[in-house]
């Protein structure tokens, strides 16, 4: 037990965590049994680390372990937490929890026997935990918290060693002038969006590292692990799957092609729309439906999950457009259903709201009860408001 109070000692100390996740205020943090729930590469790891500098300090009582510890190969995690409560053990947080097996059942075991014991646990986004039939053991007592990657407001806050707030969308489609007007002076944004859409997404662009292989590394491991492990796919399937997220990729925001994927990748139609789910809970793509429709119909369009991988995947060839529809529907996701819009339209919100996203400011804006997002735009006025903002979704 001493060498578990070492590492989590030393990984404490040396934490090293220059944004604040707003998630960390809106945990019920007196339940029991929580479960963080993010895409590889988003900082789940440091969001525990930093919940335990910041709560707890070098107080004995809260421990954080990772299952990948060798300890984990021949005992038990129940065996573990008695250890760890006979030594005054209140706070458990668990990363990587899915490298040990029956580790849910084990789990809610864990939960049973030791009523004054809070567990907290990090788990990959393609995980299901919150109904009876996905999981068992969990759905009736965890509390899942999603933490996303970084939003253009955080990168910003960051790089100008600023505090900006974040608003809501009924905030900025109501107030955009003022909310410019007020961060405008402290900060222009345009300054910075571009860097943030290359690289700002994920935390590790923070590391003294080549960014773009390192985030190569990480979407390799999303399928390689996420998608493959815990779904539980052969790896001789594995090429196949690359090979899918290449292609979507290349074809830019637009409606599959299922047929010609299929044969492209030698499977069937039903095997891609099912990578492609896949791939969505990896949160590598965000599928964009028609009004009223979901999986398993076809999407209306596949867009990557946030601008960051488009650059890592081809970075020669992309388009501004492209890139802009990107960062739109990424930060419209976290709250919100986007679904595919009309001929005139590009989007409508919540099955109500109309967006169009524009490059420029050029022609008049006829209809009033359409939204017009502008690229190239600091302030906006009446229903024309500059894409940044909708970086200060969260």
């Amino acid at each position: 037990m001493e060498s578990f109070y070492r590492t989590h000692a030393y990984l404490v100390e040396h934490l090293n965590a220059p944004v604040r996740r707003d998630l960390m205020d809106q945990i019920d943090w007196s339940h029991r049994m929580i479960g963080i729930k993010g895409t590889r590469g988003v900082g789940k790891t440091t969001f525990l680390l930093q919940y335990a500098k910041e709560k707890y300090g070098t107080d004995r009582s809260c421990l954080y372990v990772n299952m990948n510890n060798f300890y984990f190969s021949d005992h038990t995690l129940m065996e573990f937490v008695t250890e760890f409560s006979n030594h005054g053990g209140r706070i458990l947080l668990i990363d990587q929890i899915f490298k040990h097996n029956n580790w849910a059942s084990e789990l809610r075991q864990c939960y049973e026997h030791f009523p004054r014991m809070k567990f907290v646990f990090a788990v990959s986004s393609v995980m299901r935990l919150t109904s009876k039939e996905e999981d068992p053991d969990l759905y009736d007592i965890v509390k899942m918290y999603n933490l996303r990657g970084f939003s253009f407001r955080e990168f910003l806050n960051l790089r100008a060693n600023l505090n900006l707030p974040s608003f809501t969308l009924e905030d900025i489609l109501k107030n955009h002038e003022q909310i410019a007007r007020k961060i405008l002076p402290k900060v222009n944004p345009s300054k910075y969006l571009q860097e943030y859409i290359h690289h700002g997404f994920y935390p590790f662009f923070l590391e003294k590292r080549n960014f773009s292989e390192n985030l190569l590394k990480t979407m390799n491991m999303m399928i390689e692990v996420d998608i493959l492990i815990i779904k539980q796919i052969e790896l001789k399937y594995l090429s196949k799957i690359k090979k899918l997220l290449y292609l979507l990729a290349v074809d830019g925001p637009n409606a599959p092609n299922v047929s010609r994927l299929a044969e492209e990748i030698d499977t069937s139609r039903a095997t891609v729309m099912n990578y492609i789910k896949y791939l969505q809970d990896a949160r590598m793509v965000n599928l964009v439906y028609k009004d009223h429709e979901t999986f398993p119909k076809k999407p209306a369009r596949v867009l990557m999950h946030n601008t960051s991988l488009m650059y890592a995947i081809y970075p020669l060839k992309f388009d501004d457009r492209d890139v802009m529809e990107t960062f739109f529907v990424n930060n419209l996701w976290k709250d919100h259903t986007v679904s595919k819009g009309s001929s005139l339209i590009t989007f409508t919100v919540d099955n109500g709201l109309k967006f169009k996203l524009c490059m420029d400011s050029t022609g008049r804006r006829k209809n009033s009860d359409v939204y017009y997002i502008m690229r190239n735009m600091e302030i906006g006025r009446d229903h024309m408001i500059p894409l940044w903002l909708f970086g200060f979704l969260y």
